[in-house]
């Protein structure tokens, strides 16, 4: 575990930040606090992060699975391109199988990540994909299919049971709480798109979608709750999505609304065109608080380093694209291939990731955009 460290900081900044015991932790961050911790990052660039070799975050971060030597691979990767951030996913099964294991998996993930110079955000929860999450063995990828074995955490059985709520809850002050003082830790994600539908993917398996809602609803500000109960350093967000911003936040859902009311520094995702980036980014700081993109960069739909990376630096809103190596994930395949499998060909243009398996780019421009937005030489 690692001390804050006040070096280059003013005095009025350390008061700031010394000051979150009179605030308390079971409280939002003021704005103050948020704005003041947002000053000592550096312009956070990044990806969301699994390994080649992980179908999933089970598959990651498993004992039988997890893969140290290659994750410091991949991160020397990210590294050599100025990326100073990862978004990672954890699971609530991981803390129920091993929860001792899990924790020494985390902490040699951080040592791996603080060698390369990388700061993770942690994400809790999440409501993407598959529905019926299993420890053990996960199966292979289908064939030409994207993303065809993450999972949700909690699944679909936990979510509808509230009797499991209670394992939710040590999960989550479980691990916030082992390192809520590790400064090798960025932030936490506590849901990543809370009460999305994957009926069209999953909808046998899926929750109605109406139930399901309700009970994120009901679930969502326990969990910021249960975080902020183990008092961590780090500050606490979940990323808007799907957010109509032409209505200046009028027509906002009562997740949208539990997400901003709740997070301490606003986080957001944006799969559509530079323009629609730009307006929510103008939006959001309204808010007065920190504004990091947690998810973007969809080629084919618009959303393209080229175009949202200049945008985000002038801006300084931190930047985070899906996917950074093509592996077990097969995210480089688009949304659709769910309806039509690239099994034949290969897509005419990847959709997600920054490298191919071994390591080389997949397009030279945009890695050398990345170096020089970040200062990479």
């Amino acid at each position: 575990m690692k001390r804050i460290k006040f070096a280059f900081m003013t005095p009025a900044v350390i008061v700031i930040l010394c000051t979150g015991a009179a605030w308390g932790q079971t409280a939002r961050w003021p704005e103050e606090k948020a704005n003041a911790w947002y000053v000592q990052q550096s312009w956070l660039v990044g990806s969301n992060y699994a390994p080649k070799s992980a179908i999933n975050q089970l598959e990651m971060w498993q004992e039988t699975t997890f893969d140290p030597a290659q994750i410091d691979i991949e991160l020397n990767w990210a590294e050599a391109m100025g990326m100073n951030t990862m978004r990672v996913f954890l699971h609530d099964l991981l803390w129920q199988q091993d929860a001792a294991g899990f924790q020494k998996r985390i902490d040699r993930f951080l040592a791996l990540a603080s060698r390369h110079h990388i700061r993770p955000i942690f994400v809790l929860f999440d409501s993407c994909w598959d529905p019926l999450p299993h420890l053990g063995l996960q199966h292979p990828p289908i064939p030409g299919v994207h993303n065809s074995g993450w999972v949700q955490s909690p699944g679909a059985t936990a979510l509808a049971d509230a009797n499991q709520y209670p394992r939710l809850k040590s999960y989550v002050q479980g691990v916030v709480g082992a390192f809520a003082k590790d400064d090798r830790i960025l932030a936490w994600d506590v849901w990543n798109e809370p009460g999305a539908d994957n009926a069209g993917s999953y909808p046998k398996e899926e929750l109605k979608i109406e139930d399901k809602i309700a009970r994120v609803k009901a679930l969502l500000p326990q969990a910021f709750q249960w975080a902020r109960e183990a008092n961590p350093m780090q500050p606490l967000t979940s990323g808007v999505w799907a957010a109509d911003t032409s209505t200046d936040g009028l027509d906002l859902g009562e997740l949208q609304q539990i997400q901003l009311r709740e997070s301490d520094i606003i986080t957001f995702h944006n799969y559509s065109w530079p323009e629609y980036f730009k307006r929510e980014v103008t939006w959001l700081k309204k808010y007065n608080r920190p504004v990091i993109c947690t998810e973007y960069m969809a080629r084919s739909v618009g959303s393209t380093f080229d175009t949202f990376l200049p945008i985000a630096k002038q801006e300084r809103v931190g930047a985070i694209n899906w996917g950074f190596v093509a592996g077990k994930t097969q995210t480089y395949f688009p949304w659709e291939s769910w309806q039509h499998p690239y099994i034949l060909d290969q897509p005419p243009v990847w959709f997600h990731e920054v490298l191919r398996a071994d390591g080389t780019p997949y397009r030279q421009a945009e890695v050398n955009l990345i170096r020089q937005l970040t200062g990479k030489k």
